[in-house]
């Protein structure tokens, strides 16, 4: 009778250690969320942006317009540096709203949904996204949570 005792009390120990770590991994993920999308505020970090996601063919954002998703890391940078990067984009500020984030049973993968508003001008002007949902999937390698896929959309 003692040694169920001592084994339940050992397997309700460690489901609170794998409930923690899961909550320590959520920080983490959020944590990459708000660098990724905050990068260039106030000024431009070109590395974190780039560093926030996977750096491989297999990364992939879908965004509204069809026209412009993009698909494999090299394409990504070549957003950046050719948008991004372009002195005539500026990120004023976003606002990150009814964020979800769910970890996998493995902790090496995890996905979010939020609604949006991203607010940057293009020469002067604005060029916001107001309630964009957003979503995504990140993967943890090497200890860091990198972006995998995302998704934009507006809703109609």
């Amino acid at each position: 009778m003692n040694k169920l005792i001592i084994l339940i009390m050992v397997f309700i120990n460690s489901c609170q250690f794998f409930e923690n770590d899961h909550q320590n991994e959520k920080k983490e993920v959020v944590q990459a969320i708000y660098t990724h999308i905050g990068w260039a505020i106030p000024d431009k970090k070109k590395d974190l942006v780039i560093n926030s996601v996977l750096q491989d063919s297999s990364f992939f954002i879908y965004n509204p317009d069809s026209n412009s998703t993009i698909s494999g890391y090299s394409s990504f940078k070549r957003l950046v540096d050719g948008f991004f990067m372009n002195p005539k984009f500026k990120s004023i500020d976003f606002i990150i709203k009814s964020l979800r984030v769910n970890i996998s049973e493995s902790g090496t993968v995890a996905w979010f949904s939020c609604l949006l508003n991203d607010y940057g001008e293009w020469n002067g002007k604005p060029a916001n996204w107001i309630n964009v949902r957003w979503t995504g999937v990140l993967e943890k390698r090497n200890d860091k949570w990198l972006i995998a896929q995302m998704h934009f959309s507006f809703a109609k």
